[in-house]
């Protein structure tokens, strides 16, 4: 009984690592911890199995969902007002068993995906603060999604997901990590506001393309076909937000010093910058400098939008509890779990997500844009939180240096 829950678990969760393996088991059997390994370690050892060879790369398997929780996890040690490091973070992770274990090593290849450094502080410690380009994009975005919705602008969210059409019958279709291997995959893309999703938004295809980068499967496109037929069917003067998926738009040029004047003039005027005086050209170049960071990557899909005056707005990397399609998703793979399809006939597999996409009521939107909104208050405060807790660090450190100083004298 308990070997057959063992390989259950190990084949429904191959991302545990053993020891937490071990922790699970204990904890829903009530048998004792160590019962539990030395009967696993001697079935192990009679089928010839080592722990080298059940081994994985986690790092390679943690998908968006894990590292958005990481990183929530992370904001969460600020907002008690105590400073993350790379040691009570990584205990925190290991002891969440709704988190794979990592190794310190593979966490710092997560925290390097999230955009977090090491900045000193006090009594040696380094604490885990994020990049600053980060802390601008998510200030930037908090501060526009409260200036539209204070004008009562109606505020869509999009979001995509895939599925693996040739594992419907065994595993879980859902999925935000990158395809593993080769096979046939479902594209999956919709867009939604309080007012429920978008009567005939659903974006569904199947991938031609045998391969396991999940961009190579959604390319720009695709993406801006659908997206042109979703335009008008949204309300005038509304804002879409959506994630920074590279597949989503095609880059635009900026300018450089070997454009034309005339040209850098009309490309300002494209994106309805007012220039409040003459200027040569390097004053020119210096402020495309300035503003780089939001034009840059102009993208075709957005001057679309722009077009139709609709404003788009981006959410900064792994925040997606910020969006509630997110849980809107949910409920629709909740269907497809209950009512798994046996066919993988791309029809089928779009009358299934129809069906689990009528489930999500506007009264259930409603709830989730709340938490949405709970989650943007949090991370409003995590900012000034996080400043406030950095200057007392360097003040105490500044005072403490002082006080030696002052008794050496």
């Amino acid at each position: 009984m308990l070997l057959e829950l063992y390989k259950n678990k190990t084949q429904n969760e191959p991302n545990l690592k053993p020891s937490k393996l071990m922790r699970v088991l204990s904890q829903d059997t009530g048998i004792g911890y160590t019962t539990i390994k030395d009967t696993v370690q001697k079935y192990l050892f009679e089928q010839g199995i080592t722990q080298k060879k059940i081994a994985r790369k986690l790092y390679e398997n943690i998908g968006t969902s894990e590292k958005c929780k990481i990183l929530q996890k992370i904001h969460s040690f600020w907002c008690r007002h105590k400073i993350p490091t790379l040691k009570n973070i990584s205990f925190a992770i290991n002891a969440d068993l709704g988190l794979p274990s990592l190794s310190v090593c593979e966490l710092k290849k997560v925290l390097k995906d999230l955009h977090f450094e090491y900045t000193p502080c006090n009594y040696r410690l380094r604490a885990l603060t994020e990049k600053e380009n980060i802390v601008l994009w998510r200030r930037k975005y908090l501060e526009d999604i409260r200036h539209y919705r204070n004008e009562g602008r109606t505020i869509y969210y999009l979001q995509e997901t895939w599925i693996n059409a040739e594992e419907y019958s065994t595993k879980d279709l859902w999925a935000d990590k990158e395809p593993s291997g080769e096979g046939k995959r479902i594209i999956v893309v919709h867009i939604g506001s309080v007012e429920g999703f978008v009567g005939g938004g659903l974006l569904c295809f199947e991938s031609k393309t045998n391969t396991s980068n999940y961009d190579d499967h959604m390319n720009g496109d695709i993406f801006y076909e659908w997206f042109c037929g979703i335009l008008p069917l949204l309300r005038e003067n509304s804002v879409i937000v959506f994630d920074n998926a590279s597949y989503y738009s095609v880059e635009n040029h900026v300018p450089t010093m070997s454009w034309k004047k005339d040209s850098i003039l009309k490309w300002f005027e494209g994106k309805g910058i007012v220039l409040d005086r003459p200027m040569v050209k390097f004053q020119l170049i210096e402020k495309v400098k300035n503003t780089r960071l939001i034009y840059d990557n102009y993208r075709r899909s957005v001057q679309e939008a722009i077009n139709h005056n609709i404003d788009v707005l981006r959410l900064p990397p792994y925040h997606c509890h910020l969006s509630p399609m997110q849980l809107a998703w949910e409920v629709v793979a909740r269907h497809e779990k209950i009512n798994k399809c046996s066919s993988s006939k791309l029809d089928d597999v779009r009358q299934l997500l129809n069906d689990g996409v009528n489930l999500v009521t506007t009264e259930m939107w409603a709830e989730y844009v709340n938490f949405s909104i709970t989650n943007e208050e949090i991370l409003w405060n995590l900012d000034i939180i996080t400043d406030k807790i950095m200057d007392e660090t360097v003040t105490a450190k500044i005072n403490l240096v002082t006080s030696s100083e002052s008794s050496s004298d």
